[in-house]
């Protein structure tokens, strides 16, 4: 594809680095912002200097942030006794949005994966026990994606909180089809699953 300006070829390319966003749907969007020279275009490019410049990891469940400490983890209205385990905070947007839970968050940063080179010194576990052992903890809500790896995942984490026998482990029901994405769940689906979660020690000794 040849363009007339060296601006809106990286601009072009600067877009189509973005998921699910292919040169031509890159294009039609360069072309609308370079045809608009008004609040639109400064809209935006304000917004993605802040993400750039302003947005932070919550210190506490790394969520995203605007402080040290994000909105949920300071919010004195949740429960603090209860932390739902997730992937990334995509899946924090989709268990928000379904108005079922009011407990707070722990973002692992993925799943435990071999084959892609991820093991558990990767992700936010180490931070997770500790949050469990200094925090007056009852329930680890286990809200990952129900895959190999995903029972993998809260396994291990299952077995560094054997000591924690006041902790309850439980995984969301199977309303989330296995090898299924939560943030591709429907907000009815996912709040049930929420809901009507299991005992996860009392399922592996079955």
């Amino acid at each position: 594809m040849k363009y007339s300006s060296k601006s809106l070829e990286k601009a072009v390319e600067a877009l189509s680095a973005l998921p699910s966003i292919g040169k031509k749907s890159a294009l039609r969007l360069a072309l609308h912002l370079a045809g608009n020279n008004g609040e639109k275009k400064d809209r935006i490019i304000e917004a993605m200097r802040s993400l750039k410049e302003d947005l932070k990891s919550c210190t506490v469940c790394y969520n995203y942030a605007d402080t040290d400490i994000c909105n949920i983890c300071s919010d004195p209205s949740r429960k603090k006794n209860l932390i739902c385990v997730v992937e990334t905070v995509k899946d924090v947007i989709a268990i928000e949005n379904t108005q079922q839970y009011s407990g707070i968050y722990h973002i692992l940063g993925g799943i435990i994966s071999p084959l892609e080179g991820i093991g558990p010194e990767d992700l936010n576990i180490e931070s997770l026990v500790q949050r469990v052992k200094e925090n007056e903890v009852e329930e680890l809500i286990m809200a990952i994606s129900p895959s190999i790896e995903g029972d993998t995942t809260i396994y291990y984490i299952s077995k560094l909180l054997e000591a924690q026998s006041n902790v309850k482990i439980s995984t969301i029901a199977r309303g989330v089809s296995f090898g299924g994405e939560l943030e591709y769940a429907d907000e009815l689906t996912l709040g049930r699953s929420i809901h009507s979660r299991t005992d996860y020690n009392k399922e592996i000794s079955l």
